[in-house]
């Protein structure tokens, strides 16, 4: 075995103080928020209806490059972090591949997943400010774990409105919730005149990330000790999640190793943002050119089908809109299993960076991924979560062809959590009765039909 351990752990003394703005170094900037009202671009005042004032500041900011992370949220990353940098030598071997594979495993806390990064941030800050309560969506269940548990450290309450497909498929996902004092309601629900309309609709709906939106924001707005919070998209999330990249960096120069590619899925775009975080500032400023590679679920193919436009980031319409890559707001995925990687549009920085040509996406059918998933469990030993699978089979993809070309590339990939939540998945998988949906031109088409003609 190769000198450098499975294993890289960085010191007390290490670990980042600071967060990444990546916007700070973007040769052009991603198009602003507009109000769905007057079409005008949007300042940080106007956010505050929705998000704490600090995390609105932080979500139009444009030139702080870094951003201190206070100590108060410090103390609390010690509890989980730092993560540890994954030498794949196991993986390696049975691909039979020269190239190195590493992997930045974010699974080892109770949410089991890198979502608790943002969660720790937003709920301090909401503290901060004084409120009480906060609500948001979740998908697959790591983000409101995460936010569940963050909000009882801080002593919040959480309503947690949940794709109802999800709900059904992971009741023990709401059992934890439930343990660190959330308050769960399958979406779309009766609770919000919101839900209700997309109910009488569609009353047999399965849900999605937009609807669940769409419902939090309503009811954050009837409470002025209350605001919404979201798990991905957003600028101030991939802000939170660069501690990822930044450790990442930190423990790859520990063992004198830089990634000619980075891999990671790509729902929202929160893990895949912040892992790449840093990398892509070196290839932004030209000290490196790393490839970056987005790997998406062909059930929800926003990067590789979607449009470069306008649009909602709720089905409701009622929150602001990003341009960014979209499937239209009322876009409906099927219910695979990566509950995580359903939604509709795309980060707007990572969205940004795709047009420009500076990172790569794929989309990847279901049973394909678990090939992958299993084949990387079987040799690493961790369940990998549907989400993060998609991020192991575009790096095992990436090392077959380092195979074939006998090139000994150096891989990174987001191991963003474990699967111990989605036996239902693997067992589905193991019977033989895993589907994949591809959805047609035609039900893309209803979807893109639905994105408003800004204009702009």
């Amino acid at each position: 075995m190769a000198n450098i351990p499975y294993k890289t752990y960085l010191t007390e003394q290490e670990t980042p103080k600071q967060w990444y703005n990546l916007r700070a170094d973007m040769k052009e900037q991603h198009a602003p928020l507009l109000n769905p009202g007057t079409l005008e671009p949007l300042s940080a005042e106007d956010l505050y209806p929705v998000f704490c004032e600090k995390l609105s500041q932080m979500e139009v900011d444009e030139t702080t490059r870094y951003f201190d992370i206070p100590q108060e949220v410090q103390d609390y990353y010690k509890t989980f972090r730092p993560s540890p940098l994954v030498r794949a030598y196991n993986l390696e071997k049975a691909l039979d591949t020269p190239a190195k594979i590493y992997f930045k495993f974010e699974g080892n806390n109770t949410s089991g997943s890198h979502k608790l990064n943002a969660a720790a941030a937003m709920a301090y800050y909401a503290k901060e400010q004084g409120l009480t309560s906060l609500t948001t969506e979740t998908g697959a269940g790591q983000w409101g774990t995460a936010l569940s548990m963050a909000c009882a450290f801080y002593g919040l309450d959480l309503l947690v409105y949940m794709v109802k497909v999800s709900y059904e498929q992971k009741p023990f996902r709401k059992a934890v919730m439930e343990t660190f004092g959330a308050s769960i309601i399958p979406s779309p629900s009766d609770t919000t005149e919101v839900g209700k309309a997309i109910l009488a609709k569609n009353p047999n709906t399965g849900g999605s990330l937009g609807c669940a939106i769409s419902e939090a924001v309503e009811k954050s707005m009837s409470d002025d000790k209350c605001r919404y919070v979201l798990g991905s998209v957003l600028n101030q999330v991939l802000l939170f999640q660069s501690i990822i990249g930044i450790e990442s960096k930190l423990a790859m120069d520990k063992l004198g190793e830089y990634p000619d590619v980075v891999v990671g899925c790509a729902g929202g775009g929160s893990n895949l943002g912040g892992l790449m975080s840093v990398y892509m500032q070196d290839k932004l400023l030209g000290k490196a050119n790393t490839r970056f590679l987005a790997v998406e679920p062909a059930s929800c193919p926003s990067f590789t089908r979607g449009k470069y436009a306008y649009d909602f980031c709720d089905t409701g319409r009622i929150t602001p809109l990003a341009k960014m890559y979209t499937l239209g707001s009322d876009f409906m995925p099927s219910a695979n299993h990566a509950g995580g990687l359903r939604y509709h549009g795309m980060s707007p920085i990572l969205s940004k960076l795709y047009h420009d040509g500076y990172m790569e996406a794929i989309a990847v059918e279901q049973t394909k991924v678990f090939d992958a998933a299993v084949l990387f469990a079987k040799n690493e030993q961790i369940l990998p979560a549907p989400e993060s699978a998609h991020a192991i089979y575009g790096a095992i993809e990436e090392a077959l062809k380092c195979k074939e070309s006998g090139e000994a590339k150096t891989i990174l990939f987001g191991l963003t959590g474990t699967g111990y939540f989605d036996m239902q998945a693997y067992m589905n998988y193991n019977e033989g009765k895993m589907s994949d949906h591809i959805p047609t031109d035609e039900e893309l088409a209803q979807g893109f039909a639905t994105i408003p003609n800004t204009g702009k």
